[in-house]
């Protein structure tokens, strides 16, 4: 698939095909019954629709090199697929398998690990994580409270890794642990003798977290031991770009609901949408989904072509496109007055979507910071 060029941020012909394709099959496969029926189950999703996901449209490969049985594309259409997930608030392990945890094998270099895991992530067959988060949540190198000793057949990885992104229902763990060399990558068996999962309630019920325990893990070193530092770096900045468009996505869809009610819902004889008030905050909400649009791709513009600049935008983005999801969630909600505070409509589930989303890599709070970190502010 042709990428977009330098210095352009118009989507090619092939892009708005890519869009057409995986709007047309979530439109099929994630209406809201869908997912209020997918939130409710242990896993979280349908597996025969992460099945027809890969099969039909090859999405959980779609950033694994071509060699290892993936698309081999970029965070450009990563970007396009997440967009429209967000929409329609897509069930899926999609950014826990096909971002963060693709990111961080691809990023490892471990010929031998990616042959033994991209393949069957790219088929659908294998459900991946990236487990480094301590506690509160807390997001450094992850092994701090971590530690991997060396055993017979390999390592043996002992700790908690907090706030896991379906790390419930994951095949393949990714975690980071201390060795000697310093922060390490391995990777460890969801059937693992001595792993203990702990699913979460969350606030966002269409996102699944667990807490994991490990006590002496068998574990497979991945990559060079001492790298997981740059090796969560880039699955880091890849997932706050991804998710980026996912609330996207999803603050357009709640923009076209607030906008679509404020036309039919009527008082006093006009529709509400007549209404200054009104006006004014669906304008707002207009102005936050379209900044967001263009700094999340401008964000994987940045991941493509300039990636020396790709930690400080993706911390820019995180921010701003966080902030803007919630504000027209919230907008959403209020343009329904007492029918969006209700279990029945959808408003509640985008803004709990965009809450959730929030923080999932960090405050914009943290993002912020950082941004002045990196510009020496």
């Amino acid at each position: 698939m042709t990428v977009t060029t330098p210095g352009s941020f118009t989507p090619v012909a092939e892009q708005h095909e890519f869009r057409e394709f995986v709007a047309t099959f979530l439109a099929a496969k994630s209406p809201e019954p869908a997912v209020r029926e997918a939130m409710a189950t242990e896993r979280g999703f349908d597996p025969a629709v992460w099945r027809q996901m890969a099969s039909q449209l090859g999405l959980p490969g779609i950033l694994v090199p071509e060699e290892y049985g993936g698309q081999g594309l970029t965070l450009i259409e990563l970007a396009i697929a997440m967009e429209e997930m967000g929409r329609v608030l897509l069930c899926a392990p999609f950014l826990a398998t096909a971002v963060l945890a693709v990111t961080a094998l691809v990023a490892a270099g471990d010929q031998d690990a990616m042959t033994a895991y991209l393949p069957g992530i790219a088929a659908g067959e294998i459900i991946a994580t990236l487990a480094y988060a301590e506690d509160a949540g807390l997001h450094g190198s992850g092994a701090a409270r971590a530690t991997a000793e060396p055993a017979a057949d390999g390592f043996r990885v002992s700790g908690r890794r907090r706030f896991v992104l379906d790390g419930a229902s994951a095949d393949l763990i990714l975690t980071t642990a201390g060795t000697d060399s310093g922060p390490s990558l391995f990777a460890i068996s969801g059937a693992a003798a001595g792993l203990t999962r702990t699913p979460l309630p969350t606030m966002d019920q269409t996102r699944k977290l667990a807490d994991l325990d490990l006590d002496r893990v068998p574990a497979r070193l991945v990559g060079v031991a001492g790298e997981a530092p740059s090796v969560l770096a880039a699955a880091l900045a890849a997932g706050r770009v991804g998710l980026a468009a996912e609330q996207v996505g999803g603050a357009q869809a709640a923009l076209a609901s607030a906008v679509e009610y404020a036309g039919t819902r009527v008082q006093f004889g006009v529709p509400i949408g007549s209404f200054q008030a009104i006006k004014h905050r669906c304008a707002d909400a207009l102005v936050d989904v379209e900044s967001a649009r263009s700094v999340a791709y401008h964000a994987a513009w940045v991941a493509v072509h300039d990636r020396a600049d790709l930690e400080l935008t993706a911390a820019f983005t995180a921010a701003y496109c966080a902030e803007a999801f919630t504000r027209v969630a919230a907008t959403n909600i209020q343009v329904h007055g007492g029918l969006g505070f209700t279990w029945e409509h959808s408003a509640h589930l985008y803004l709990k979507r965009a809450k959730g989303s929030e923080l999932l890599f960090g405050s914009p709070r943290q993002h912020r910071r950082r941004l002045a970190d990196l510009l020496g502010l």
